[in-house]
């Protein structure tokens, strides 16, 4: 079957219904891999051309599921290899509320998720051992990840306090009473 039959077929699959689909109770046999493709900045490709349709990049969205290091669309009866560069959501806003520790940051991501970082859905900073550049994420659902757009991340930095852990001085942001760090204070 051709990736054009393999999508309309996934297609004609998806639950009518907002929202992610419970994908993770749905064991399809593998069908194979799409030509489908999410760029670093969110941007969904199909067959090498950009996804232009939000709603069509939503409805993806909603049923995709990460199995160890690998991506798939699955519904009911069909499971689909995509290709991740990085992290299949963005954050693209930043909304806060409260102050200290008891303060509460809000994220929305490119498909219109909503999270709010905390113990549900923890931020963590990666560091590039060769560039040091900070990669940010935030758990949005079943292990999926959203990358901080850097505008995000850097309306973070401008929240950052100082806070001991491990005996160690980090900056870091409180969301939901927990401390998450950013990097070491200098």
């Amino acid at each position: 079957m051709s990736d054009s039959g393999k999508t309309s077929d996934l297609l004609a699959q998806l639950p009518k219904g907002r929202g992610p689909a419970p994908v993770h109770l749905w064991n399809p046999a593998f069908c194979g891999d799409i030509d489908m493709r999410i760029a670093r900045d969110g941007t969904w490709y199909y067959q090498g051309s950009p996804i232009g349709r939000k709603p069509m990049v939503q409805m993806f969205s909603n049923i995709i599921r990460r199995d160890g290091d690998d991506y798939f669309l699955v519904t009911p009866v069909e499971k689909v290899g995509i290709q991740v560069d990085d992290a299949p959501f963005v954050a693209i806003s930043l909304s806060v509320s409260g102050a200290g520790e008891r303060q509460i940051l809000s994220l929305v991501t490119h498909v219109d998720d909503q999270v709010e970082i905390g113990p549900q859905h923890p931020l963590r900073v990666e560091t590039d051992p060769v560039t040091l550049e900070p990669a940010p994420y935030v758990l949005v659902r079943a292990n999926l990840e959203a990358l901080l757009h850097r505008n995000v991340f850097y309306q973070l930095v401008d929240l950052a306090v100082s806070a001991e852990l491990d005996g160690q001085r980090w900056l870091g942001v409180w969301s939901h009473g927990v401390f998450f760090p950013i990097g070491p204070e200098p």
